[in-house]
């Protein structure tokens, strides 16, 4: 982003998205800050949603940098696009993650629309990811050599842009823009990619910002401080059904409902390790009696790792894949990058087979996939 732009940048209340906004007014943009009124979760019925208190340090970041402040409503396309994927995957017995879908929907989705219909050139967030503009066709940032073999991302034509992992590991939010398309990319801005989280707090301190000591939030995409658990009770009835341990078919208790829980899942089950004090998993759910199957944790427990596994509703940030491929993927948000074959079968679909075994592979979440720290685009488990 070499001239100057007019920007509008997603101020959450938070530290990020608050040097993302400052960074830019240095740079000599034209920057406007909004917060986008999603979910003011009414009565506090299923805990804190401290959005008021978020609009206030929003507010009070965007007069400390000298940028006008608005607060946008979106409340009504969020519950449409996000909460009601949400509650209906669930209901269904997958996992969505609506953090993803948030991103691709309402951020870079209707609110990006927001500002362009308001004369916006781009709209900037705070996520921990870097964007490169390729200046020529044969131009890529570089495959990572996995063992004895590369694994590259295909040309990238000149005038579009590439996402790359944040420049932080341990802050790298690239998996959450894994379903984001090119024209979506191509207005978007990450001005903080390059930076560690410690050396962005230090520039919020020294910039005087309300935020540079805000607490990250941890909660569910612009709902707050709320346990699942908590909302889906809120929201999806109980659909009682038995605990079946899969090895035998034994019935070990009963569960108020499939949607509280998820493959892998150890915790809150509601039935007692054995003698030897081993723990059960979550393996899987049956939806024909509406069983939840249970093993103890070990590698084969059945169900538990999977080596192949198929996606649906493919994204590509640039060009699509029409044939196998030696791919990397990140199978969930924190976990490391793993070698895997690519085998596209059409319609958005494909065949993924890991070189190893992977835990936990639950339906409904998305599988990001890399060329190295480029960002290719993901998918969603069948």
């Amino acid at each position: 982003m070499s001239t100057r732009e007019k920007v509008l940048v997603a101020l959450s209340g938070g530290v990020d998205s608050s040097v993302a906004a400052l960074l830019l007014k240095q740079q000599g943009h034209d920057v406007t800050g909004a917060y986008m009124k999603n979910w003011i979760n009414e009565d506090n019925i299923i805990g804190d949603c401290p959005w008021q208190q978020d609009i206030a340090d929003a507010r009070a970041v965007a007069e400390r940098i000298g940028i006008e402040f608005h607060v946008v409503n979106l409340m009504q396309e969020y519950r449409e696009r996000v909460v009601a994927y949400l509650l209906d995957g669930y209901a269904r017995g997958l996992t969505p993650n609506p953090d993803i879908m948030c991103n691709r929907e309402v951020k870079f989705g209707v609110f990006r629309a927001w500002a362009k219909d308001h004369g916006f050139a781009a709209v900037a967030t705070g996520h921990y990811a870097r964007q490169m503009e390729m200046n020529k066709l044969e131009t890529r940032p570089p495959g990572r050599v996995n063992g004895d073999r590369e694994v590259a991302a295909p040309p990238v034509p000149a005038g579009e842009f590439s996402l790359l992992e944040g420049a932080d590991k341990n802050k790298d939010q690239s998996y959450f823009l894994a379903l984001l398309n090119q024209e979506q990319i191509r207005d978007a801005r990450f001005p903080i990619g390059h930076l560690a989280k410690p050396e962005l707090r230090r520039l919020a301190r020294e910039a005087g910002l309300v935020t540079a000591e805000k607490k990250d939030s941890q909660g569910i995409c612009f709902i707050g401080e709320v346990k699942m658990q908590d909302f889906l009770r809120t929201y999806v009835p109980d659909a009682p059904g038995p605990i079946v341990r899969a090895s035998d078919g034994r019935e070990l208790g009963r569960h108020r409902g499939l949607h509280f829980y998820t493959l892998g899942q150890r915790r809150g089950i509601g039935v007692p390790s054995n003698a030897d004090h081993e723990a059960y998993v979550v393996v899987g759910k049956r939806a024909a009696d509406r069983a939840l199957l249970v093993a103890f944790d070990h590698p084969e427990a059945p169900g538990l790792f999977q080596r192949e596994v198929r996606v649906h509703s493919l994204s590509w940030t640039g060009v699509p894949f029409t044939t196998p491929r030696l791919l990397e993927g990140r199978v969930r948000y924190r976990d490391p990058r793993v070698p895997l074959q690519f085998t596209p079968e059409g319609g958005g679909t494909a065949l993924v087979r890991f070189d190893e075994p992977q835990r936990a592979l639950a339906s409904g979440q998305v599988l990001a996939l890399y060329a190295g720290e480029q960002l290719l685009g993901g998918g969603i488990y069948v």
